[in-house]
C-alpha cells in the first residue's frame, strides 16, 4: 500500500509549507528524510507528485487531484485516534437524552450539543422525546442516561439534577372560547377556571400528573405539546403551555393568554437535567451538562 499515515502528513506538510525542508522542520525531520519519503511514495505510486525543476518543489497536477481525499483521510485518521482516546478517559460509546416535547424548541440544548459533536465527532447521540414522567423513567430504567425536565416535587432521592433555567407556562385559550364571551375580558376567576375543561400535557400513567398544573374538574389529557396546542386553538379547552411555545399562536390571534381577575395566568417553572445517581455519568453525560449550564439562563429562561 502506497500510502500510510505517516507518508500522508509528509506529502501534506510539504504542499502546505512550500518546500521539503520547511516540511522537515515541522515534522521534526531532517529535510533528506522528507525527501526520500516523498521519493518512494512517487515510486510506489508511479507518478510524479513534485515539479523539481525550480527552486522549490511544487505540487504537480497529480498531487492536486490526490490532496482534498488526502486531507479527509488524515482528519478521519485524527477523530479516530482522538475518540479511542476518550474511550480509555470514560467516552461513552453513546448518549440518550429525554426531553419534554414543551422544550424541544429551546436552542439551549441542540446549541449545547453541537459542542459536544464537535468535541466527540465519532460518539453516537440520541434524543428522545417523551413527556416529564416517561422522561424520568427512562433515566430510572437506563434507557437515556439524562432528562431534560421540568422541576417537580417529590423527588425520588435516586434523582441527580442541576437547574440549568427557568421556563414560564402561560394560560392560554382560544380567542373564540365561550368563557370569555361569558365572563368579559377582565371577569375570569379562578372559580370560572375549574369548571371549564382543561387541556393537559402529561405521561402515559394516568397517576402521573402535576397538580399544580392540573387543576380543573375536567380534563382532556394528551403526551404530545402539539396535540394540547391543536386541542385549545379548537376552542376544546384551555391550557397552561410553554410561552415560547405559544408565541407565534398568540401574535397571530390564534390564541390569547387568559385575562384573570383573582389569579396570576403565568406560572414559573425552573428547568432541570436528571440523572440517577446509581449510574454515574460518563465523559460526553458531564460535559453535556456542563454547557447547559453555561448556556441557560436561569433568570431569563431557556433562551
Amino acid at each position: 500500500m502506497a500510502f500510510d499515515l505517516d507518508n500522508l502528513r509528509v506529502f501534506l506538510a510539504a504542499i502546505d509549507h512550500g518546500s521539503f525542508s520547511a516540511a522537515a522542520r515541522v515534522l521534526k525531520r531532517v529535510p533528506s528524510a522528507v525527501s526520500m519519503a516523498i521519493a518512494n511514495l512517487e515510486a510506489e505510486l508511479g507518478l510524479e507528485l513534485f515539479d523539481r525543476s525550480g527552486r522549490e518543489p511544487r505540487p504537480t497536477e497529480h498531487a492536486q487531484a490526490l490532496l482534498p481525499q488526502a486531507r479527509v483521510l488524515v482528519e478521519q485518521l485524527q477523530r479516530l485516534n482522538n475518540h479511542a482516546l476518550s474511550l480509555t478517559r470514560g467516552l461513552e460509546a453513546s448518549l440518550s437524552i429525554a426531553i419534554l416535547p414543551e422544550l424541544l424548541a429551546s436552542a439551549a440544548w441542540s446549541e449545547a450539543l453541537a459542542t459536544l459533536g464537535a468535541e466527540f465527532p465519532l460518539l453516537e447521540i440520541e434524543v428522545l422525546s417523551a413527556p416529564q414522567a416517561d422522561a424520568l423513567a427512562m433515566v430510572q430504567s437506563g434507557r437515556a442516561q439524562l432528562a431534560l425536565v421540568f422541576e417537580r416535587y417529590g423527588m425520588d432521592a435516586r434523582e441527580v439534577f442541576q437547574e440549568v433555567a427557568e421556563e414560564r407556562l402561560v394560560a392560554v385559550l382560544a380567542p373564540t372560547h365561550p368563557m370569555l364571551g361569558r365572563a368579559g375580558v377582565e371577569a375570569i376567576r379562578d372559580a370560572d377556571l375549574l369548571a371549564e375543561r382543561q387541556i393537559v400535557v402529561a405521561g402515559r400513567d394516568a397517576l402521573q400528573v402535576d397538580k399544580r398544573i392540573a387543576v380543573s374538574r375536567l380534563q382532556w389529557r394528551t403526551d404530545n405539546p402539539v396535540a394540547a396546542l391543536s386541542l385549545v386553538k379548537a376552542g376544546l379547552g384551555w391550557a397552561w403551555l410553554p410561552s415560547g411555545f405559544v408565541r407565534d399562536p398568540l401574535e397571530l390571534g390564534e390564541l390569547v393568554e387568559i385575562p384573570s381577575a383573582n389569579f396570576t395566568n403565568v406560572l414559573r417553572f425552573f428547568v432541570d437535567v436528571i440523572w440517577t445517581s446509581e449510574r454515574p455519568l460518563g465523559v460526553a453525560a458531564r460535559r453535556f451538562v456542563e454547557l447547559l449550564n453555561r448556556r441557560c439562563d436561569p433568570a431569563g429562561g431557556l433562551p
